[in-house]
């Protein structure tokens, strides 16, 4: 392991408080030592209270705060006496123990402290960095880790076997310390769990950190050698439906929907090759907090409701191990494992996908090393991970929780994203919890949103190859789609009939009608696939209903389009797809209304521009943001029992009326 310590950097954090949240960024930053909330840190230094006595407190990593960002508001102060208190129990419930941790704050404001405060508090050392190095997993998950551990370090560590994080944790640490500890400890290596590391300050505890990890890795080289790196190869390339099917089972099964990610990566695709994968990924996972991550094991194949009915009986096997009343989990996997697809990461949000799928990265090389090299991989018992997985802790956080947003884990899929109201409809789908791939000829699309359920794709939606490509991300980046907003289109030169350009009318429709009919067409063997039923809706035009002078291809393009619309409705409906057309007008923000075009526009009609802009009945001007709340209408279940509807925008016009 490098030491990345930067004495220049390390200047600007001064004081013990802010050396702490220096080495608690390095190693939160680096994905081998930490992932998605694994590990923590501390430093005991007292504090001043009002008065201006000082106070003996320890400084601990607060839930919530990424230790790769912390900074000194992420370390919450306790009360150090009291914590010494605590330990002296001969028992304590882990929901009484957070209580008292959070009693034993100096600052009311501060973030509630890690579960393993009372390890922290209990080590004799000033400061204290944790993690769940990769190279130390590989270690302790084995047939003999213990041994191996002490092969590594001999009596440098502290060796403790794996009792579950909280109060026990603590108070066997506090037992086993006064045989197993003596001068020169310099960590503690939890089996199946991480690294301690410790010191008279955080610099050393870092330090301490990188050598042990550096001895392991040394070790693992020479007994473990990793292979060479896999040439990049061709990638299974499955048929779209597919993987929107897989995805329909999951939601089933979870009884919401999935965002599900594809793995298609050549180490993914070696591992799900593997003869033995089936034995390998369902062993159990690295660390027993991942278990809430990805589930004790992964599906192999893509039998769904067989995994689910094993999930059911092992929930059964160990309900008894409960230690409040018990709310099952959904049984769906969140980590798929195949031949033909590679791996996929599961989730209701794109988030959880994603810190599943980061989880299984790291997990899939450390099972082939210990597997290959090192006499076979070896987790913990089932009952040990599902104490963990039905965590009374875990369990009151699942009676907290919320409701999600109207389209959480649903994709949908935006042409003309980059602006006007493609872009205002993409903007709020993704507001409202949905993934959304926007494609638009504009290089700006990719720039639409930070979202991480956003992925912009560049290209001309008039390309049958460019719309495919562009199907083909959304599937492979969040499983299949259920939304889709068809928007993309232009007004083209205005002209009279007699004066009409071909090539003119041929690019209006071209993109208006054709493009679009096309991306419906592509859309239909995935939206009927959708674990909620698809829903579309189509971007019309008051030209529709009340043409104008001038506007002949526009004019016609969208009233056809309009037609193809109003008979997908008829066709889908037995798919559950719901198919709606809404009618702009007066929608001055988009990319159809350039300046010269409104002053055209405007003196046709014998108005001003401003006058142009609110000529409808209610005297209003017309958002895109308007249009696209009333497009997340029709695509919400709020409007379930409506398709083939057109829905006029345009604050009101008579001639529509």
């Amino acid at each position: 392991m490098r030491s990345r310590w930067d004495d220049a950097e390390a200047t600007s954090f001064a004081g013990p408080i802010g050396e702490c949240v220096y080495c608690t960024r390095l190693i939160g930053s680096d994905p081998s030592l930490v992932l998605h909330g694994g590990g923590n840190s501390s430093v005991k230094a007292p504090v001043a209270d009002i008065t201006g006595r000082p106070v003996d407190a320890i400084h601990v990593k607060g839930s919530g705060w990424d230790m790769g960002t912390i900074a000194a508001a992420g370390l919450a102060p306790l009360h150090l006496p009291r914590l010494h208190d605590l330990l002296a129990l001969d028992a304590l419930s882990d929901p009484d123990m957070m209580r008292e941790l959070a009693a034993a704050k100096l600052d009311p404001g501060a973030p509630n402290p890690s579960v393993e405060s009372l390890l922290h508090a209990f080590l004799p050392h000033r400061a204290v960095q944790h993690s769940h190095a990769d190279a130390i997993i590989n270690l302790t998950n084995l047939g003999d880790g213990e041994a191996v551990v002490r092969e590594v370090y001999g009596d440098d560590v502290v060796v403790v076997p794996y009792v579950m994080p909280g109060f026990d944790l603590a108070r066997a640490v506090r037992d086993l310390w006064p045989e197993a500890a003596h001068a020169g400890t310099v960590g503690m290596v939890l089996l199946n769990h991480g690294l301690f590391t410790f010191g008279d300050d955080s610099a050393t505890a870092y330090r301490r950190h990188v050598d042990l990890i550096t001895r392991a890795e040394t070790w693992l080289d020479r007994h473990a050698p990793v292979a060479e790196a896999r040439p990049d190869g061709p990638s299974p390339v499955p048929a779209l439906e597919e993987l929107a099917e897989l995805r329909r089972l999951l939601s089933e099964v979870a009884g919401r929907p999935m965002v599900v990610q594809r793995d298609a990566s050549p180490a993914a695709v070696a591992f799900a090759t593997r003869p033995d994968v089936a034995s390998l990924a369902t062993r159990g996972p690295l660390t027993p907090d991942h278990v809430i991550r990805t589930k004790r094991v992964a599906l192999v194949g893509r039998d769904v409701h067989g995994y689910a009915a094993e999930y059911e009986a092992y929930v059964a096997r160990n309900r008894h191990r409960a230690r409040t009343e018990l709310v099952a989990l959904d049984p769906a996997p969140r980590v798929v494992v195949d031949p033909e697809l590679g791996v996929l990461a599961a989730g209701p949000t794109v988030a959880d996908a994603r810190i599943a799928g980061d989880i299984y990265r790291h997990t899939m090389p450390v099972l082939e090393r210990a597997e290959d090299h090192l006499g076979g991989y070896v987790a913990l018992p089932e009952g040990d991970l599902f104490d963990l997985e039905y965590w009374d802790l875990e369990q009151a956080k699942l009676a907290k929780g919320g409701s999600s947003p109207r389209f959480a884990g649903m994709v949908g899929v935006v042409t003309g994203a980059a602006s006007g109201i493609g872009r205002a409809c993409a903007e709020r789908l993704l507001a409202d919890g949905a993934c959304v791939v926007g494609i638009d000829v504009s290089p700006s699309v990719v720039d639409v949103s930070g979202a991480p359920g956003w992925l912009g794709v560049v290209g001309d939606v008039t390309d049958a190859d460019v719309q495919r490509g562009a199907l083909r991300a959304a599937v492979e980046s969040f499983g299949g789609i259920d939304l889709a907003v068809v928007s993309a289109g232009i007004f083209g030169a205005s002209a009279p009939i007699a004066a009409l350009d071909p090539d003119e009318w041929r690019r209006v429709l071209g993109l208006n009608l054709d493009a679009s009919v096309q991306v419906l067409a592509d859309l239909h063997p995935l939206l009927r696939r959708s674990p909620v039923g698809g829903r579309v809706v189509v971007i019309g035009s008051k030209n529709v209903p009340a043409p104008g002078q001038g506007a002949v291809a526009y004019s016609s393009s969208k009233a056809a389009l309009t037609q193809a619309a109003r008979i997908a409705a008829l066709e889908w409906a037995p798919d559950a797809i719901r198919v709606n057309v809404v009618h702009p007008d007066a929608v001055f923000d988009t990319g159809l209304w350039t300046a010269d075009l409104l002053a055209e526009r405007a003196e046709r009609y014998g108005l001003t521009v401003d006058e142009y802009k609110r000529r409808n009945l209610l005297g209003m001007e017309v958002t895109s943001a308007q249009v696209a709340a009333t497009v997340a209408a029709l695509l919400s279940d709020d409007l379930a029992a409506t398709t083939g509807a057109q829905v006029a925008i345009d604050g009101g016009n008579d001639r529509v009326i």
